[in-house]
């Protein structure tokens, strides 16, 4: 057992420093301009409600400024803690200027440049930032005023071309995305120790857990009213976690998550990060010949630059009915089911029943296989 856990963390430390998500930065500077405004000051750190957890973060401040006398600007710089994070170091802005009489709500949030908008064209800052925002400058605001926060991340329109947001549906720059104030070392040596202790503690109440890769995944179960005390974030590591979830006794797991990546799974790839092993598009193609598609079709999936790509192109085959989806993703999530099932018993000699559940860039459910469909009404119901 050891030996597997050396095999993906061979570097592997016992406490990874964990950081902050660039919301809590975000609005840690809008704090600083804000007071910078109404009374005058200029902090170089602040204080702020991570709300989630229930802690008091303390965050430095580069710079801060008065810009008129309706405005102030501060910067902060992210500091994700010990995690291959491309925003380590990004500067973030935050605007403040007072808003006008007839403002529909007390603090109006807004998306400058670098910060990623939707297929609406809205600004993506999603629901944890929001109240992150609210929670903290709603005590600072004098009676009778509104205020307008425009967060600008000065790199992020660079900084996005290298991540998966495109993938969501998100263009322009990045997103404010999170569901905890606290960035956990997703992908540094050491994490893993910390989500096997994880799984241990919630083993230890519950006989079916839901397995999520990141953040689009735990946001999507709580809309759809899975018990969060049940949901367990792996990242990159599902295949030493779907084995310790059996040596701790855990009946049946749910795997839930974007397509791109638990689709590895059915190729026999337990470690999903990019670095060790990509092979989407050849494990799509090869469940569209299981499926039967035409030879002209097979090349177009294997030639898409993405297995969202390749989504898209079965949908066109049959905008009507899916049932070319159905088909492949059906045969994708069943052979999931039984791989991950497979490595379990293999490295652990424990039976555990696992069902998956795949959702596309829009966060819309693509697919259950028939053990995920149940196990899904499950969660959500013991909520």
């Amino acid at each position: 057992m050891q030996t597997l856990f050396a095999a993906f963390s061979p570097l592997m430390t016992d406490s990874p420093r964990a950081g902050y998500i660039l919301p809590v930065f975000a609005c840690a500077a809008a704090i600083a301009a804000l007071r910078c405004l109404h009374q005058g000051t200029t902090p170089t750190r602040v204080s702020l409600d991570l709300i989630t957890p229930p802690e008091v973060a303390e965050i430095e401040i580069e710079q801060v400024a008065q810009v008129s006398d309706q405005s102030a600007l501060a910067i902060a710089r992210s500091d994700p803690g010990d995690n291959l994070d491309l925003t380590r170091h990004t500067p973030i802005w935050a605007v403040v200027t007072w808003g006008n009489a007839d403002q529909s709500e007390p603090i109006l949030l807004l998306g400058g440049e670098g910060i990623g908008r939707n297929a609406e064209g809205e600004a993506a800052i999603y629901q944890y930032a929001r109240q992150l925002f609210a929670a903290n400058l709603m005590p600072l605001l004098p009676a009778g005023k509104t205020l307008q926060v425009t967060i600008i991340l000065p790199a992020g329109r660079a900084l996005a071309k290298r991540t998966s947001n495109e993938a969501f549906g998100i263009v322009e720059g990045l997103s404010l995305l999170g569901t905890t104030g606290i960035a956990q070392p997703l992908s540094a040596p050491g994490q893993l120790a910390a989500y096997r202790q994880e799984l241990h503690q919630k083993s230890q109440e519950f006989n079916c857990l839901v397995l999520c890769v990141g953040e689009n995944g735990l946001d999507l179960s709580r809309q759809l009213g899975i018990n969060p005390a049940q949901v367990l974030k792996t990242a990159n590591w599902l295949g030493p976690l779907l084995v310790e979830a059996g040596m701790q006794g855990v009946r049946s797991l749910l795997l839930f998550g974007y397509h791109g990546k638990l689709l590895k799974l059915a190729g026999g790839i337990f470690h999903t990060h990019h670095h060790v092993a990509d092979a989407r598009q050849e494990i799509l193609t090869a469940h569209c010949v299981r499926a039967g598609l035409p030879t002209a079709d097979l090349q177009a999936i294997l030639a898409s630059a993405t297995a969202e790509d390749g989504l898209r192109y079965l949908r066109q085959l049959d905008p009507h009915s899916d049932r070319w989806v159905n088909t492949v993703y059906s045969s994708l999530a069943n052979t999931i089911d039984q791989r991950s099932q497979a490595y379990i018993q293999t490295h652990s000699t424990v039976e555990v029943t696992v069902g998956t559940v795949l959702f596309d860039r829009q966060r819309k459910i693509i697919i259950a296989s028939k053990t995920g469909e149940n196990l899904l009404k499950a969660v959500c119901s013991s909520s």
